[in-house]
């Protein structure tokens, strides 16, 4: 039994958790992916010099004694790793040059927004109280037995209630629909707008994110994305599993009605006992397995549930050293941005200077995301004849950015080094994500709760893992859900699920 063998679709940080919890729990594992490196979308690549990172902006779990920073302790990813933590989440930028600046200190933050608006005292009080009970949540406790056991947790349980109270009411409650509480005009603009833009988006998430950053529990590790899956890629590697990059998987094997193997696009077939797709979604149950696998509850995530919105990210390398400025800002454009035909009023950048490896010394990485239209970008790169008219594009769009920044940060455009710009096609060609999504489904009020099954109606021997089953995506959950596989299948398996660190 401890000698079966599992095969993993994608490299992922989904499928070298599960790889890597089949290694601990003695089976067979080899991981398919269709690019030349781990990390899937939690990638980083390098240009002139200048390292762009794809992925990470804050690391839950990056605080010793936590749920998650064990999970990522026994998947070694932050093995001797230095950790930023922000001192600001980011700023907004009005019209009238006013700042909204979101302090990952929490007193800070309510202070500087009594000094913003003071007529909303009262919900600037509440959402400040709120955040302070968030941050009870995992908090370690000792280790107590018997009676005193007992005590620590009823009492543990009184302590966290209006924490769980939150967690309930919040996670029903949107940030548009929050943000309409305030007053201010320039509150009720910002709010929403600084976080993610979206309509029925819900305020747990970022109520949940401002305290783990008040909690140090949302820093980002240096050395950006690509060296956070390379970790765990190490790990997997340190404890047998075997990888196979370029193996793009074209089919799933089944033989009456029991995943027995993948079949890649050069026509190789490889068998196992075991399949767990932690790729796509899309393209597993209506390619790799046309569909023959799904029930209406299936159909209906695909057919309702939306996406986060496909991107285009400009990456600029500056010889400039930005590291005495914000590191995230949204501001106002003068005349809208218009980007495959759709207009945009504001922009928002980030640079890295706070990861001295991503630039070199006395220079910056600046990179802009800006949702746009998938449709848009497909259509201009599929025609071999207008691909052309693609490359022109996406250096327009990277010269009216860089006009943008100069507004910014005036002589600017004669530091810059090194463009980059990728479409939701990029996206789509590296990792094969449904319409160029970044992040699989986009979270809302009403799917926040939803738990997609791992498995798919009448076909055995199979699972999936990754953020196509966890709406919200994200780094945590795809390593959760790579966890929760492999622990589904000892269960099955009559198996005591095990998991440990590196020594």
């Amino acid at each position: 039994m401890a000698n079966k063998s599992i095969i993993i679709i994608g490299a992922g940080i989904a499928g070298l958790s599960a790889g890597c919890y089949a290694r601990m729990n003695g089976y067979r594992s080899t991981i398919f992916e269709l690019h030349d490196q781990p990390g899937g979308l939690c990638t980083s690549w390098k240009r002139k010099g200048y390292t762009i990172d794809g992925c990470i902006h804050w690391l839950v779990g990056s605080r010793l004694n936590t749920y998650l920073y064990k999970i990522w302790e026994e998947l070694g990813a932050l093995s001797g790793k230095k950790i930023v933590d922000y001192q600001e989440y980011g700023r907004f930028v009005g019209d009238d040059g006013r700042e909204f600046i979101v302090y990952t200190d929490i007193n800070r933050l309510v202070k500087h927004m009594h000094k913003l608006s003071p007529q909303d005292a009262h919900i600037i009080n509440s959402m400040g109280k709120v955040l302070h009970s968030l941050t009870l949540l995992d908090q370690p406790m000792e280790e107590k037995k018997g009676v005193a056991k007992l005590f620590a947790t009823i009492s543990g349980f009184f302590r966290i209630l209006p924490a769980v109270m939150a967690l309930v009411k919040y996670s029903k409650t949107s940030v548009q629909d929050y943000a309409k509480r305030f007053q201010d005009p320039f509150l009720r603009e910002a709010f929403p707008k600084l976080f993610l833009d979206s309509p029925d988006f819900p305020l747990l998430f970022i109520l949940l994110t401002l305290s783990w950053m008040h909690q140090r529990d949302a820093g980002y590790p240096v050395g950006g994305s690509l060296a956070f899956a390379r970790a765990i890629e190490r790990r997997y590697l340190s404890m047998g599993g075997e990888m196979r990059y370029k193996s793009r998987v074209e089919r799933i094997l089944v033989e009456n009605n029991r995943a027995v193997g993948v079949r890649l696009t050069d026509g190789k077939e490889y068998r196992a006992d075991i399949v767990i797709s932690a790729a796509d979604g899309h393209s597993t149950i209506f390619d790799m397995l046309d569909g023959k696998y799904v029930d209406d509850k299936i159909l209906g995530y695909y057919k309702d549930f939306t996406p986060f919105p496909p991107l285009i990210q400009v990456a600029l390398g500056v010889g400039r050293d930005l590291s005495n400025t914000p590191h995230f800002v949204d501001f106002p454009l003068v005349e809208p941005l218009i980007i495959a035909g759709q207009a945009h009023r504001r922009l928002r950048y980030k640079h890295y200077c706070f990861d001295p490896t991503l630039a070199p010394a006395g220079k910056s990485v600046v990179i802009f995301l800006l949702p746009t239209k998938y449709e848009y970008w497909k259509e201009l790169s599929a025609d071999r004849r207008r691909y052309r008219a693609y490359r022109a594009e996406k250096k327009q769009v990277a010269s009216a950015v860089i006009a943008q920044l100069e507004t910014r940060f005036p002589g600017i455009s004669k530091d810059v080094e090194m463009v980059d710009v990728a479409t939701p096609v990029t996206y789509e060609r590296y990792t094969a994500n449904w319409r160029g999504s970044f992040e699989g489904w986009l979270i809302t009020t009403k799917n926040l709760r939803v738990k997609m099954p791992i498995v798919l109606p009448g076909l055995s021997n199979f699972y999936m893992a990754g953020q196509w089953v966890n709406p919200g995506g994200g780094l945590p959950p795809s390593a959760m859900s790579g966890k929760k596989v492999i622990k589904a299948i000892c269960k099955r398996e009559g198996k005591k699920f095990v998991s440990n660190a590196p020594e």
